[in-house]
């Protein structure tokens, strides 16, 4: 059984190593930029409040960040059909991802990615969790922009290796040192994260304030009002 992400409800003991935006208001870093060390949601690039190709919503960011778990309570609340690219892939192809790491190999396992994402453009009212590599292929992301806000869900590696490490399903993990592995693809992975519409951090805050943020900022993205329920 996968294990759900743990949701911290406390900062962390460290900062966001990659974006100085969310350094925690704790951090040493504080005197150095007090508006910064509050920042828990970033704009990455400007969202459009009136436009009107905007009818999905899509998560983003690296494996262990909560896309699928902060992804059903978003659908949940919307009212919104909840989509996993790694679900849709298992399923066109008849085996895990794991196996099609295996078997196929990696190139293989994003071609079928990119197959998949642009099927998605023809989907309405949809909460679509991405892979954690998929928007490293900027047509993927483009492709997502089309029709979805993007939103990037960010956590630091050591917070991303706690709720990832007793899951056996994450082949990029099989290596001797998993959260080696996991600081050099974040930073690799960083610079086409940054690129979604909006960056949240989880680890500040709970799985429900998230989630209110995410449509706080998809309702905004249509010019309409967010009420809390």
């Amino acid at each position: 059984m996968v294990q759900a992400p743990r949701w911290n409800t406390s900062p962390p003991k460290f900062p966001c190593p990659k974006f100085p935006c969310l350094i925690p208001a704790h951090s040493p870093a504080q005197s150095q930029n007090r508006r910064a060390t509050r920042a828990l949601i970033r704009y990455s690039s400007p969202v459009n409040e009136a436009t009107p190709t905007i009818r999905n919503l899509a998560l983003v960011g690296f494996m262990g960040t909560g896309k699928s778990t902060v992804g059903h309570h978003v659908a949940d609340d919307l009212r919104f059909t909840f989509l996993d690219t790694d679900d849709l892939l298992e399923k066109r192809a008849d085996k895990s991802i794991a196996r099609i790491f295996a078997e196929d190999g990696e190139p293989v396992f994003r071609q079928l990615e990119s197959d998949l994402v642009r099927d998605l453009e023809t989907k309405t009212n949809c909460v679509i969790a991405t892979g954690g590599g998929l928007i490293v292929n900027p047509a993927n992301l483009a492709s997502l922009k089309k029709h979805a806000l993007v939103i990037c869900l960010w956590a630091s590696p050591e917070a991303i290796w706690q709720r990832t490490r007793h899951q056996s399903h994450r082949p990029l993990l099989n290596g001797p040192d998993p959260l080696q592995t996991i600081r050099t693809l974040l930073a690799a992975r960083e610079p086409y994260y940054r690129q979604a519409d909006v960056l949240v951090n989880t680890e500040y805050r709970g799985l429900r304030e998230v989630t209110h943020q995410i449509i706080h900022h998809f309702h905004q993205s249509q010019g309409q009002p967010h009420t809390r329920h």
